[in-house]
């Protein structure tokens, strides 16, 4: 057997290898929608994609109206026009001086560009061209930005960041494991199986991305899961494996009940954590369905590895084990610090279980003030060149170009319809500008004309938004442009309106996905369990402990506390996507550990049938795993605290808090307040449900009256 893990080991290693180049970059955008076949229509048929690309061209001497700053500034958009995969350039000097292409104070100006491609494509292209045409030359100063150029550099800080959170979280782990096992071999083994359980991931995802997209952000997840879920499932085997040495049993025998009794765990905990995530396969949206690979696979080498490889190996390295203090029975392994919480706990559990969930309540209270928003170049770090670019145009231009809703008008329409039109667009509040075949339109009324060449393809229309508008509503603006009466078959793209679609699938979806992956954890936990309060209780709890989590995120990153000392701009919103990933995440997790808990309370009640002395034990036996794996979690989520990309430093923030409070507060205090409330009926089930889980032999141990009986 050990042989075999070496030799997967090491092939999942090569293929693993390759993983990060094969991975794909995506962008927010839902399949089918409106938005989307209108982007569609537009790159294709009108040749006139989103301008996703732009730069910044600043004179250094004087305005760029100056003749010399004129004809350097056609010069340029002409070479940019001339570069391969680079289309419908414009400039404020070559669309008749624009003033939506030029700053306030007239000393910036604006070319900009449609890159073709997917986002891979577009991306990889402007790797090369940013560096090409960032320059200062010709008496202009040249900057590249643009929402490509944004999400390009997110992609590379991504990538910089798990190289780093790499380097920072194996030390730190390992030091934690050897303090945890008192030994350097025991925590060699839990390493190993959470190093086995990221490689093994890492290789499969490979292999998906042969049959569909798969986000670069997967392998930043499977970095911290892989080793966090590996490690975790490890504690359990090994620890049950010191309890049976304690006991007395050989090396064999004590790996034979280890996977005996803590596999079944590990085995339920795995499942629990796949559901959560798998849910992420109901969005239609290829960035959150990357997440849903990565996090089936690293259950699955997780429990391969905690399950299979590693009793083989407490196997072997026995008798070593055994002679050292990895094998030290304590003076009495029931009695300790959580046993002395749990009775503690349950002698007053009204008043103990009343203040943490009040507590728990006033943390989460900031999320009654949660605003979605769409995420921008602030997302980066004030060093990024691309936020450097959109900051300038943010704060010295009254319209953002590449921002514009682009409205593709059905064929056949009469130009006195798409005039009309135009002019209704451009009287709703917060569009600055309104361009259309038939020219230039501000408030209702024709500002300049016709740009031939530009709309030589077609019929469609570009609305220019405001700087306020975009920085304020930009949900809104999209509504109020889809409101205004228009030719039937019209439809509204552009990146806002890709955005609100986004938004819009993913909050539609969101009910389902909530109740799919409550429904399956909590017939999970059933099956193991035998009971049908215990499941029903963990959701609770668990959705108590997510508001708490997101109510962090709202205080932290949508209000700005904490922005100086984390190093982060906030916005006033929060992109939806993440917190709708931590969700599944941190459920996932909160059941793991309810399952290793619950495990070792139902082994104990089946044994001495005391609901009160086996909830003090089992939290005895399981809160010391819980709170080193916890720890272990803490530190690999934290690593991320430290990313130059917002949306994993919140990954990392909230996931850390949300595995802390989990372990402390609802498993050491409201568990077995809980359940010292409920009493026997903890563990009562309808009598047709009960006989169809015993059915399935999926109990431990018979329960205490069952046991009677055959004894009988």
């Amino acid at each position: 057997m050990l042989g075999t893990g070496l030799l997967v080991l090491v092939v999942v290693g090569l293929l693993g290898s390759g993983a990060m180049s094969a991975l794909t970059l995506a962008r927010f955008e839902s399949p089918g929608s409106e938005s989307v076949s209108a982007d569609s229509a537009l790159e294709h048929r009108l040749k006139a994609g989103n301008l996703n690309m732009l730069l910044l061209v600043t004179a250094a001497k004087g305005t760029v109206d100056e003749p010399a700053t004129t004809a350097a500034g056609q010069a340029l958009t002409r070479e940019l026009a001339a570069q391969p995969g680079v289309g419908q350039v414009s400039s404020y000097w070559t669309r008749g001086k624009s003033p939506t292409l030029r700053s306030e104070d007239s000393r910036s100006a604006l070319v900009v560009a449609h890159v073709a491609g997917d986002a891979t494509q577009a991306r990889e292209r402007l790797g090369d061209l940013s560096p090409r045409f960032t320059r200062d030359a010709n008496g202009l100063k040249v900057r590249v930005g643009g929402q490509e150029e944004v999400f390009r550099q997110v992609g590379e800080q991504a990538r910089k960041d798990f190289g780093r959170a790499e380097i920072l979280m194996l030390p730190i782990v390992f030091v934690l494991l050897v303090f945890a096992f008192r030994g350097f071999l025991a925590a060699l083994l839990p390493l190993g199986v959470g190093i086995f359980a990221m490689l093994g991931t890492l290789a499969a995802l490979r292999g998906v991305t042969a049959l569909t997209d798969v986000s670069t952000f997967a392998a930043n997840l499977t970095l911290v899961m892989g080793l966090g879920l590996g490690i975790d499932y490890s504690l359990f085997i090994v620890s049950r494996f010191r309890e049976e040495l304690g006991r007395g049993a050989n090396p064999d025998d004590a790996a034979v009940k280890a996977a005996e009794h803590a596999g079944r765990t590990v085995l339920f905990s795995g499942l629990t954590v796949a559901v959560s995530l798998l849910g992420l396969l109901a969005f239609p949206f290829p960035f959150l369905r990357s997440f849903a690979y990565a996090g089936f696979f690293v259950v699955l080498f997780g429990v391969i590895g905690a399950v299979l490889l590693l009793p083989a190996a407490l196997a072997g390295l026995g008798p070593r084990l055994a002679r050292g203090r990895l094998a030290t029975r304590r003076r009495d392994p029931d009695q300790g610090v959580w046993h002395g919480v749990a009775l503690r706990v349950m002698r007053r559990p009204v008043v103990i279980g009343g203040a943490v969930v009040v507590l728990l309540l006033v943390l989460g209270s900031p999320l009654l003030g949660l605003k979605a928003g769409f995420p921008d170049d602030r997302v980066l770090p004030d060093s990024a060149s691309s936020r450097q670019v959109q900051e300038r145009i943010r704060s010295g231009f009254a319209a953002e170009e590449t921002d514009a809703l682009r409205i593709v008008v059905p064929d056949g329409t009469v130009p006195a319809e798409v005039e009309r039109y135009a002019g209704a667009l451009a009287r709703v509040p917060g569009v600055a500008q309104v361009d259309a075949p038939s020219g230039s339109f501000v408030d209702g009324r024709r500002a300049a004309a016709p740009d031939a060449a530009r709309f030589s393809a077609g019929a469609w229309l570009s609305v220019v938004p405001d700087q306020d508008v975009l920085e304020s509503d930009p949900f809104g603006l999209v509504g109020d442009v889809r409101g205004v009466p228009a030719p039937d078959g019209t439809m509204v793209g552009g990146y806002p309106a890709d955005l609100a679609d986004f938004r819009t699938a993913l909050i539609d979806r969101l009910p389902l996905v909530v109740a799919l992956i409550l429904v399956v954890s909590c017939l999970l936990i059933f099956l193991m369990t035998g009971s049908v309060l215990v499941p029903l209780k963990a959701a609770v709890l668990n959705v108590l402990s997510l508001s708490m989590m997101f109510g962090a995120l709202v205080w932290i990153f949508q209000d700005g506390h904490l922005s100086g000392p984390l190093g982060f701009t906030a916005t006033g919103s929060l992109e939806p996507s993440i917190p709708i990933l931590m969700f599944c995440v941190a459920f996932g997790l909160s059941m793991d550990y309810e399952i290793f808990m619950v495990s070792r309370i139902k082994e104990e009640y089946d044994r001495t049938g005391d609901n009160a002395l086996s909830v003090a034990t089992g939290l005895q036996r399981s809160a010391p795993l819980i709170t080193t794996a916890a720890a272990i979690l803490a530190v690999s989520f934290a690593s991320y605290a430290l990313s130059g990309v917002v949306f994993l430093k919140m990954l990392g923030i909230g996931m850390a808090l949300a595995v802390l409070v989990d372990a402390t507060l609802i498993r050491a205090l409201l568990v077995p307040a809980s359940m010292r409330l409920a009493g026997r009926a903890n563990w009562w089930a309808p009598r047709p449900l009960r006989r169809f889980q015993e059915r399935l032999a999926l109990t431990e141990s018979a329960p205490p009256a069952e046991r009677e009986r055959a004894q009988v």
